[in-house]
């Protein structure tokens, strides 16, 4: 069993990003990402956080915008419209979920889509749709891509399948694993918490990738022998051993899956790096055309 170290990879990321960062500087110009959170929910802001750090030890703008849960929709609006228009600002991401009473696809259609990093606006999902390079490809499936390319694993021909179905993870996965070139040309089937006998499903595959959002949800019941298991998901479970009160799980019961797998994600440490590496990357990219 090979264990796909996220942190290694994502570490190889930021390196690339960090040269292409200081070809910006040498033009006088510096990139700079927005991050907008509503709301105090602590997974959040801690994301958020994370995303400031890694920005400051690349060198990189960035300002955050933490507004209350009493935020308007309107003023969020404002806010996307001033950073749409700001020369200094070429990112623009709005930490989900919002508050409920926040239109979250109207705050994402209001962002000027050059600088939609996440890749969530219809004009980068129609880009990512038609293998259109310029789109910008949200994060975290970017990232299960680019694992699976430095792991070494074929996925041309591979069967496939993606345990999740958000615009987050699941149907942008299955668009880059489907587009031909290296990391995809793959046979893809979605499933989700409606699949009838998901295990039958999942264990035709050669690779799984699990981001249902629930904790452990794949078993070995679930995974071929010589399978290889990306996992996406990243659950609080309550722990009083430890110092905090609680762990990080995967969505993938990693002991009793890990023996059956020619490769595997760990949690915490795979995925989630890489998340925030190739937003890092996609910043310099809108950096990058936005002052051509």
């Amino acid at each position: 069993m090979k264990l796909i170290d996220g942190k290694a990879v994502s570490a190889e990321v930021e390196f690339e990003t960090l040269s292409r960062i200081e070809a910006l500087n040498a033009r006088g110009i510096t990139p700079g990402l927005a991050v907008i959170l509503i709301g105090e929910d602590p997974a959040s802001q801690a994301y958020v956080r994370n995303k400031d750090r890694t920005c400051a030890a690349l060198g990189m703008h960035s300002r955050k915008f933490e507004l209350p849960a009493s935020t308007t929709q309107e003023e969020v609006m404002k806010l996307v419209r001033e950073l749409n228009a700001d020369p200094a600002i070429h990112g623009i991401l709005v930490q989900s979920p919002p508050p409920k009473h926040i239109d979250e696809h109207a705050v994402t259609l209001a962002i000027d889509p050059r600088k939609d990093v996440d890749g969530f606006h219809p004009l980068n999902v129609a880009k990512l749709a038609m293998e259109d390079p310029t789109a910008f490809v949200p994060c975290t499936p970017l990232g299960c891509q680019r694992l699976l390319i430095a792991a070494g694993i074929e996925t041309s021909g591979a069967e496939v399948v993606v345990v999740g179905r958000s615009l987050i993870v699941g149907k942008p996965m299955a668009l880059l694993l489907m587009a031909k070139g290296k990391g995809g040309d793959s046979t893809v089937t979605i499933a989700h918490s409606r699949t009838k006998d998901l295990a039958s499903v999942t264990r035709r595959a050669d690779i799984v990738i699990a981001a249902i959002g629930r904790p452990k949800a794949i078993g070995a019941e679930h995974i071929k022998e010589g399978a290889v298991v990306i996992d996406v998901g990243i659950n609080r479970i309550e722990d009083p051993s430890t110092n905090s009160g609680y762990r990080l799980v995967g969505d993938v019961d990693f002991d009793a899956v890990a023996h059956k797998c020619k490769a595997i994600t760990p949690v915490p440490g795979g995925v989630g790096p890489m998340t925030i590496a190739m937003l890092m990357s996609n910043t310099v990219t809108a950096a990058e055309r936005l002052t051509v």
